[in-house]
């Protein structure tokens, strides 16, 4: 048996990453020159329908998973948005407070150096003060030793009496003293005001060291508020492209699915139930009405398109026709004189357009109601809305104009659905009330007094549901399927 060692498979599987990693790459820039616009432009002159259906259904996924990627990328970006504001507001805050300590030193320095100054003034008063006491002190000292130096002759002719002599050298040794005080003190004061200066000076030198850290500690705060600033006008220019990338790619998204919805046909059994909610969100956008209500109409009449008609007009005089099952006559299959010639002119332009390749005697339309055994108004309703050709010829220029394709199809899914909302709108859906649909639904069947408008509530009520949470109650489940 043939054994890989470590280091075999680890290269191996590095290989295979490597090769799986260009694939995807590859494999995503081929999808970008296929969904681009213009190439989808030109695959709707050129492409044979099928093919051109493919490509819109690859298309519609593509751009529905960038705009889901391009998601992730905006909610990184807001993030980071949210945190730069907050980095910034953090920096004001941080500038703010350190100008208002920059003030506060500032003012104390200002108060300091008019201290300063006072002292000095001070000192310098001090300093004068004690050169004049050591004027006087010298001069004391001058008389006490000339005092002291005088003979005997000199004093007892000098003086009155020898005791006045020396009355005046206990005056002259007490005025000494009182100077030598005096000195003692101006020198404590002057060496009280320097050491106070100099406390002084240190204080104002320690907040000047302060004012110079915390406007160094500013600028670098303003710098990087300047900087996160910048990076927060790049993250939101970014953060504009992502949403603009991603609005593209829903808008052409939904525009595929626009053009989808035209190129679909009803198929036996109808259209996909996916597909019938995601054309009507789409004309609920357009028209006003419900998706939900409109749904609940289109399921009673046809079962969202399941059922296409059980008759075949045979006769355009009396309206007769056959049953499709049974080739049976089915009496009243179309009224002549109000819906055959329109419904004939219908479909001849149909098939001239190549949008019908079936006659008007093969072309399903509804039956005539029996009950009791009893035929009861005209059939000939025709597609997934069941329009009779009279009134479908009252929409059809509004549906040409909307879908800027003529002529109008009753059995087009997307202009049946389009017929379907607009009737209702001009028959008061457009409120959205349930009082106003259930009119409207009654008045769409032609009686408002019957049971129908009900019945299409209560399948309203679960394509709501659907809508809403993605699937429905089992007993919905039941009704709608």
């Amino acid at each position: 048996m043939f054994l890989l060692n470590k280091k075999t498979f680890f290269a191996l599987a590095i290989l295979a990453s490597f090769f799986i990693l260009n694939f995807n790459f590859f494999a995503r820039a081929q999808d970008d020159a296929d969904c681009a616009w213009a190439n989808i432009e030109q695959g709707e002159k050129s492409l044979p329908k099928e093919q051109f259906q493919a490509l819109l259904e690859k298309c519609k996924v593509y751009y529905e998973q960038k705009s889901d990627e391009l998601e992730t990328d905006i909610q990184k970006k807001a993030s980071d948005k949210k945190t730069l504001s907050n980095e910034i507001a953090t920096l004001k805050s941080k500038i703010k407070n350190l100008d208002y300590k920059i003030s506060q030193s500032s003012i104390m320095v200002k108060d300091l150096s008019t201290q300063i100054k006072s002292t000095e003034n001070s000192i310098g008063e001090t300093q004068g003060q004690i050169l004049t006491t050591q004027e006087k002190l010298a001069l004391t000292l001058q008389l006490r030793y000339e005092e002291d130096h005088k003979s005997i002759v000199e004093v007892l002719l000098g003086e009155k009496s020898l005791s006045a002599f020396f009355d005046n050298l206990v005056a002259l040794e007490n005025l000494n003293m009182s100077i030598q005080d005096l000195l003692g003190e101006v020198k404590s004061l002057k060496d009280n005001l320097e050491t106070q200066k100099a406390s002084m000076d240190t204080e104002k030198k320690g907040l000047e060291s302060t004012i110079a850290l915390q406007n160094l500690q500013k600028s670098d705060s303003t710098k990087q508020k300047a900087q996160q600033e910048n990076f927060l006008k790049m993250t939101e220019k970014e953060y504009q492209q992502y949403l603009a990338q991603q609005k593209d790619a829903q808008d052409k998204a939904s525009k595929i699915g626009s053009m989808l919805f035209q190129l679909l046909e009803v198929p036996d059994g109808g259209i996909k139930f996916e597909d019938a909610v995601s054309m009507a969100q789409a004309i609920a956008k357009q028209t006003g009405i419900r998706a939900a209500f409109s749904l609940g109409i289109l399921w009673q009449e046809t079962r969202i398109g399941q059922v296409q008609g059980g008759c075949y007009l045979k006769n355009t005089t009396t309206g007769d026709g056959v049953y499709i099952k049974s080739g049976n006559k089915a009496p009243q299959t179309m009224k002549p004189s109000r819906d055959i010639p329109k419904f004939l002119d219908l479909v001849a332009s149909l098939n001239r357009a190549g949008k019908l390749k079936t006659d008007a005697f093969s072309t399903p339309v509804s039956c005539c109601m029996i009950s009791g055994g009893q035929y009861y108004g005209w059939g000939g309703a025709m597609g997934p809305a069941q329009f009779i050709a009279s009134t479908w010829v009252l929409y059809s220029d509004k549906i040409e104009a909307i879908t800027n394709n003529a002529p109008a199809n009753p059995w087009s899914i997307r202009d049946a659905f389009l017929a379907n909302a607009l009737y209702l709108k001009d028959l008061g859906a457009g409120s959205q009330t349930y009082t106003k649909e259930l009119y409207a639904a009654g008045r769409y069947f032609g009686d408002p007094s019957s049971s129908y408008g009900k019945s299409v509530m209560k399948a309203a009520d679960c394509m709501q549901g659907y809508i809403d949470n993605g699937s429905m109650t089992a007993s919905c489940q039941d009704l709608i399927f």
